[in-house]
């Protein structure tokens, strides 16, 4: 049975495509063997079957086991036919943990490193006449090694404290294309917000100058801008301005281009064609679409689509009972963001994970910001650096036309920059990632080490879970008065420095992106939260109490709660673990409403 049948690129569709979710062959090789004795070939002792893409961990994987194995293989025969044209076959993965070497009828074909972001790879010259194909799949997650991007994935044989179940293998769909030799490789928007317009570029594979491309964009039915342009250069950059050509009649501020915002996500959808020059045949098609946004900080405030803007986020750690790092269904996705929104949220950290696309996807539909950030390694080493940078350029390679994303969180918390308060090699590496997102993605904010020990940074993120437990009155005294205004916030850490040493605040506005954590059990298992109370009033209660701390402040832009759900062992969830809610999500969502903007400019 095929799971996870949704197209797995929603920027980047083509209507042909052969999913290859579901029934794989598998097999543990603890000893390592397998390359040793071939396995690669396809014969080796392949005696289990897993549900593809579920790690074995996972229940639905149909093994969920957690037993640690380094080392497992996957297998699957298919039937594709040799293209009889100048076409290639494709074979994708959306994501597989952590190294992943791939082989078909005996070849190796790709080798990708990096645990939640995708590759690909050509297989057309490895490809059996007959139509029968065999891929083979080893991947190598070994779990002693602290120099990888993990997360919040444990080592050990159990969860605990604030750590999950390890994931190896493939955790994100599996999919073949067969493009012609004439088609779109990639394309990118990059919106000129104050200027009304909009930067394509777009990257052709196999084009000359005789062949066009097409473009429609649309907005619902209406057709707002087309054209036709010739590939003078593999790729292509042209801008459309939306008031010049005046495609919207009004000021381009006010009633003038629909801006993507979570109160109103307009998107607009772009089809493309690759059209063959000397034969005037459509050799591709490709759908895609965008959003018009802006977002900067200025006056110590974050400012979207030139007004300021308080998020009100919510943790997200994308973990799910039966498919951890795996939603079981698309559906998934869409219900974590309705109930987030309905708890009068307006955007997520997703914490240590790089989320699925299809999560972005329905975060870009809905009107969900996110605040991206991927997994960091435990330890500080030249290997961990050149992993995490690599892991970033593919993270932001596939995820740059996504309008939801307003902010890349390279660091959290200075987990694998231990010593990042004192020492230069370190900070010289937190403001590296800073300049090197910004270098590669100038849509977007950059936050450099979310929690203290911050370096050069567009937003001041703190973490303070330090406002005592119900009828801690001293505490909760303590709490409101660190949080009181700019100056308490910077001079009052809970814990530990907000910026490292000689590194200071430059005006960038302030948001609490840690804090709360209130535990309620309602399952009758052993877990833990940073407070606990006994009732679904209690929680309501108790999250009031807090938040009013936080309204009260003058100096704060934003937060982030934790967290959305129970994971594991953790009960801090306003959800249980399998999306149930805890108390009346109207009653959060009343005291998430209490906050409005004027408030903070007064």
């Amino acid at each position: 049975m095929t799971v996870r049948s949704e197209y797995p690129r929603p920027q980047f569709v083509r209507d042909k495509w052969l999913n290859l979710n579901g029934e794989w062959d598998f097999a543990f090789d603890d000893a390592n063997r397998g390359m040793i004795e071939h396995w690669w070939e396809g014969e080796g002792p392949f005696d289990r079957t897993i549900n593809v893409p579920f790690v074995y961990q996972a229940k639905k994987s149909s093994i969920g086991q957690r037993e640690r194995h380094d080392v497992v293989w996957y297998r699957r025969d298919i039937e594709i036919e040799t293209p009889s044209n100048d076409s290639s076959v494709i074979l994708h993965f959306g994501a597989v943990d952590y190294e992943a070497t791939v082989f078909v009828n005996g070849c190796q074909v790709v080798h990708h490193v990096g645990g939640h972001t995708p590759f690909e790879a050509d297989i057309t010259p490895v490809l059996s006449a007959d139509g029968h194909q065999r891929i083979v799949v080893r991947v190598f997650d070994p779990q002693d090694d602290e120099q990888i991007p993990r997360g919040k994935q444990f080592w050990g044989p159990q969860s605990t404290g604030i750590w999950y179940t390890n994931s190896t293998g493939i955790w994100q769909t599996v999919w073949i294309e067969t493009n012609a030799a004439k088609r779109l490789d990639d394309v990118r928007f990059r919106t000129l917000f104050d200027q009304g317009m909009i930067d394509i570029h777009a990257f052709g594979h196999g084009v000359s100058p005789v062949d066009r491309l097409r473009y429609a964009i649309r907005l619902g039915d209406q057709v707002l801008a087309n054209g036709e342009l010739g590939w003078a250069t593999p790729e292509l950059d042209w801008q459309i301005d939306f008031i010049q050509n005046h495609i919207f009649h009004a000021a381009f501020h006010g009633d003038g281009i629909p801006a993507w915002s979570p109160e109103h996500p307009t998107l607009f959808d772009v089809d493309f064609e690759i059209v063959d020059g000397s034969t005037g045949v459509i050799t591709d098609k490709v759908s895609s679409y965008f959003g018009i946004r802006d977002v900067r900080t200025e006056n110590g405030m974050v400012y979207l689509n030139g007004m300021p803007y308080y998020q009100k986020l919510v943790l997200d750690q994308g973990y799910w009972p039966e498919g951890l790092l795996t939603a079981p269904q698309d559906e998934d996705y869409r219900k974590d963001i309705e109930l987030a929104k309905s708890m009068g949220f307006n955007g997520c950290r997703k914490h240590q994970k790089m989320e699925d696309p299809r999560f972005l996807y329905w975060a870009d539909r809905l009107g969900f910001i996110v605040w991206g950030e991927c997994a960091s390694a435990p330890v500080y080493s030249k290997k961990a650096v050149d992993r995490l940078c690599a892991e970033w350029a593919e993270v932001v390679d596939r995820d740059y036309n996504h309008p939801c994303i307003l902010t890349w969180v390279p660091l959290n918390e200075s987990w694998g920059v231990p010593r990042i308060h004192t020492d230069t090699q370190q900070q010289h590496f937190s403001e590296a990632l800073y300049h090197y997102l910004h270098a590669i993605d100038p849509t977007r904010l950059v936050e450099s080490n979310d929690g203290w020990e911050q370096t050069v940074t567009d937003i001041c993120a703190i973490h303070n879970y330090n406002h005592g437990k119900p009828g801690d009155v001293a505490q909760y005294d303590e709490y409101r008065a660190q949080l009181a205004d700019r100056e308490s916030l910077l001079s009052r850490a809970p814990a530990w420095d907000i910026y490292a040493r000689g590194f200071a605040n430059q005006g960038e506005p302030i948001l609490l992106t840690e804090f709360g954590g209130i535990g309620f059990d309602v399952s009758g298992e052993p877990g833990w939260g940073y407070t606990s109370v006994e009732s679904a009033d209690q929680l309501i209660e108790e999250y009031s109490r807090i938040m009013d701390a936080l309204y009260a402040s003058s100096g704060l832009w934003g937060f982030c709660y934790t967290q959305l759900t129970d994971v594991e062992q953790e009960i801090n969830g306003l959800l249980t673990y399998d999306r149930k809610p805890k108390c009346d999500l109207s009653a959060i969502k009343e005291i998430n409403d209490r906050h409005h903007i004027s408030r903070v400019l007064l």
